[in-house]
């Protein structure tokens, strides 16, 4: 413990950016959490679309959305959805599942819908990609 406090006090930068990297490290585990978003995993997405008929939007770009998505899902752009609240209003009591490619995308989307007052918002745990390691089915092309 002497050695540990010796070793603070003769390099506190150090010291700092391990601290710095642990709380950093931290937030990136728990931080959707503790934001109030619902991660959600491809199981639990199914039952949503299925049960409570929520709808999927796909933030990716378009020619990923096309190269295969969510059957029925939407394709919107996470900087463009925003502009799009008045259309997605009509999703809002049955709920929104968003998906990007990995999930991180998603989660950030999730917290500005929450903020914009919607309350069933979930984001794809994981993204398309845990969506294709679950061997669910995709879909080609444009709606």
């Amino acid at each position: 413990m002497e050695r540990l406090l010796e070793f603070v006090g003769n390099h506190p930068l150090y010291f700092s950016l391990l601290i710095s990297i642990l709380m950093l490290l931290i937030w990136n585990i728990f931080g959707d959490m503790l934001s109030g978003v619902k991660l959600s995993p491809p199981e639990e997405v199914t039952r949503l679309i299925n049960r409570d008929n929520a709808k999927v939007l796909d933030l990716r770009t378009q020619k990923e959305f096309e190269k295969g998505h969510i059957i029925d899902a939407i394709n919107i752009s996470a900087d463009q959805v925003p502009g799009q609240l008045d259309k997605l209003k009509k999703y809002k009591k049955n709920g929104v599942i968003l998906c990007c490619a990995t999930g991180s995308v998603s989660s950030k989307t999730a917290r500005k819908l929450m903020n914009e007052g919607y309350e069933k918002v979930f984001s794809l745990k994981g993204g398309i990609l845990s969506w294709q390691n679950a061997n669910l089915p995709l879909t080609r092309g444009l709606k």
